[in-house]
């Protein structure tokens, strides 16, 4: 009876194991697609990739072995266990060369040629792996598991192993002793302390510990189940350590996503194949034909993990990655769910002006815009033609002082005013709603005239939000370039301060284009123009001895040659071709008005706008190419 109970809880202790050996190659193969997801340009995760695939190989194998039943089978995954174990050393070896090349010490030819060497020693070996040169006899019948009797080959690679992972261990002592701060001392500290559990845990130590296992078959099993979760940890903290290594992201985000890639992703695969067999295992020693129960456990345990990860990773990422900066963090991750969008406040215009057109019973509704070019067409109402003319009109109107009423008559058209009241004073003059078929707005009844000014009031809303919403993503896309620099800055100096003193070069700015559109608005004369940091420009400094040293009349003519260069031969037409041109020269030079330039040019206020940025485009392209051509003459 206590040998039956002895046996049972061995049994158990063994599934377990090898539950957490197919657990390591699991988190070994998710780890791996991490890296090559979104670090795959840099040395040290590409390499630490080929220290995820020898562990892939090692554990996977050893799992296909053990739930094999054919000798063959058994011999042959045994054998292929060690294609991973033979790759290693060469890989660790490698891994640890990237590490202290990135620190500043890049590879000299010893070094290469040495890692050079030992791929192709490893090669050589996993040549005559399945040879009954390397490894001895195969053992069935010997508890805890079966396994190859070492040769003298296999004790010769031992020292080999040996040798390599020491050689590699020197380049992490290197490595860390040329980092400078110490968050990345503290980093190279985790990725030298974690490497030891690979190499350790991936060889196959049931090979010289037989006796000792098959006397104390329980404490083994316990043994290897600790050791592997050990690995398990060890692998996590190095693909921790490496995922800060060439990506721009700050710290916070790099964390937030391996943790939540590994609950996903290894934590969920490992818990839902340790229940499945756990429940399959127990239905065969119960003797129940219940195996409908494994698909469903399966299934509920992968819900069951994602639902607790969507319910409680926030409050947990909070609590462990932005204890520091809850409150601007928690701003910034709620701001997708508050932010209008511009296609969000087109659809809330489109159902103002229905309800306009419903409740005035009207023929057609719009909405107009103010702006420094006068009165623009936001939006329409379905199936009503919008004649533009109206729009000259307005402006005469303006001129004249008289739209300020409640209520303005222009053509059959009557219009609203809508006035920003987010100051209280109402007198900033926004737009108007034009209603479109009605001849007196007082003789509606007096719950219709109420609700049109309700919906005036909400129109006046959406279209401060608009031009608020304007505002902010044209800060956020001036802010760009600067983070992008700042994070480029931390992704080379983490490790290798010299990195700090790379020069930014300002042709890869994206605000480059803001820069030219400005001086463009103000061609004529403006802040945007004599205080541009065009004005630092090679060619503007060459331009001013033409122009007795005056950088501003330097930068127009640097401009305008920039502009001359998109200009088409022969004389100037209002074609496709000249479009570009013409965008700029009659809005910029000549300053028109783009309602004018539109009507001109026969193309829609919209496709202006579009075509208006794709010319300033070009133009600083062609800024760059000539500033590049004078520093290199």
């Amino acid at each position: 009876m206590v040998s039956n109970w002895v046996n049972e809880i061995i049994a158990i202790a063994r599934t377990i194991s090898e539950i957490l050996t197919a657990g390591i190659a699991i988190t070994a193969f998710a780890l791996l697609l991490y890296s090559l997801t979104f670090n795959l340009l840099e040395r040290v995760a590409r390499t630490f990739a080929t220290i995820m695939v020898c562990l892939v190989i090692v554990f996977s194998t050893e799992s296909f072995g053990a739930t094999s039943k054919d000798p063959y089978m058994i011999d042959f995954w045994l054998r292929a266990q060690w294609v991973g174990i033979i790759l290693l050393p060469a890989a660790y070896l490698n891994f640890s060369d990237a590490l202290l090349a990135t620190t500043g010490r890049p590879s000299r030819w010893r070094r290469r040629w040495a890692i050079r060497a030992t791929y192709l020693f490893s090669f050589i070996l996993i040549f005559f792996l399945f040879t009954p040169w390397f490894l001895g006899e195969l053992v069935l019948d010997q508890p805890p598991a079966p396994h190859h009797l070492p040769t003298i080959y296999t004790q010769l690679f031992i020292v080999y192993y040996i040798i390599i992972l020491v050689l590699a261990w020197v380049n992490f002592r290197r490595a860390y002793q040329r980092t400078l701060t110490r968050t990345s001392k503290r980093r190279m500290l985790y990725l030298a302390i974690s490497a030891i559990g690979p190499v350790v845990g991936a060889f196959p130590f049931l090979l010289y510990s037989s006796e000792f296992a098959s006397q104390w078959t329980l404490l083994f099993w316990l043994l290897a189940a600790t050791v592997s979760i050990g690995l398990d940890i060890c692998i996590f903290i190095m693909a921790y350590a490496v995922a800060f290594f060439g990506v721009p992201w700050p710290d916070r985000v790099v964390k937030s996503r391996l943790i939540k890639w590994t609950l996903r992703g290894p934590i969920t695969a490992v818990l839902t194949l340790g229940l499945m067999t756990l429940v399959k295992r127990a239905n065969i020693a119960l003797g129940t034909p219940y195996d409908a129960f494994v698909p469903i456990v399966m299934v509920v345990t992968v819900l069951i993990c994602e639902y607790a990860i969507t319910l409680f990773f926030p409050a947990f990422e909070r609590w462990l990655i932005y204890d520091r900066d809850e409150q601007d963090l928690r701003f910034v991750l709620t701001l997708e769910q508050r932010i209008i969008t511009r296609g969000d406040l087109k659809q809330f215009i489109e159902m103002v002006l229905a309800a306009v057109n419903d409740r005035a019973q009207a023929q057609g509704a719009y909405l107009l815009e103010k702006n420094d070019e006068g009165f623009t067409l936001v939006e329409k109402t379905p199936d009503f033609s919008f004649d533009p003319q109206l729009l000259e009109e307005l402006d005469y109107l303006e001129s004249a002082g008289n739209i300020h009423e409640e209520y303005v008559e222009c053509r059959s058209d009557i219009l609203i005013p809508l006035h920003n009241n987010s100051n209280g004073s109402g007198e900033h003059l926004l737009g108007y709603i034009g209603i479109t078929g009605i001849k007196d707005i007082s003789a509606l009844a007096a719950e219709d005239q109420a609700a049109l000014k309700r919906l005036a009031a909400r129109a006046a809303i959406a279209l401060r939000d608009r031009h608020m919403l304007e505002q902010v993503f044209d800060t956020l896309e001036r802010l760009e370039p600067q983070e992008e620099l700042i994070q480029k800055l931390r992704a080379v100096s983490r490790f290798d301060q010299r990195g700090m003193m790379m020069e930014a070069d300002w042709m890869e700015k994206k605000e480059m284009t803001t820069w030219v559109k400005g001086a463009l608005t103000h061609y004529w004369g403006g802040p945007k123009l004599t205080d541009s940091p065009l004005l630092k420009l090679e060619i503007v400094k060459e331009a001013m001895a033409k122009h007795d040293n005056n950088e501003v009349n330097a930068l127009r003519t640097v401009l305008r040659s920039a502009l001359e260069q998109l200009k088409p031969e022969g004389e100037r037409k209002y074609t496709g071709e000249w479009l570009l041109y013409n965008i700029l020269e009659m809005k910029f030079l000549e300053g028109k008005k783009v309602r004018e330039i539109a009507v001109k040019l026969a193309v829609s206020e919209a496709d202006l706008y579009r075509k208006q940025k794709v010319a300033i485009e070009k133009i600083a392209d062609r800024l760059v190419q000539m500033e590049l051509n004078t520093r290199n003459t």
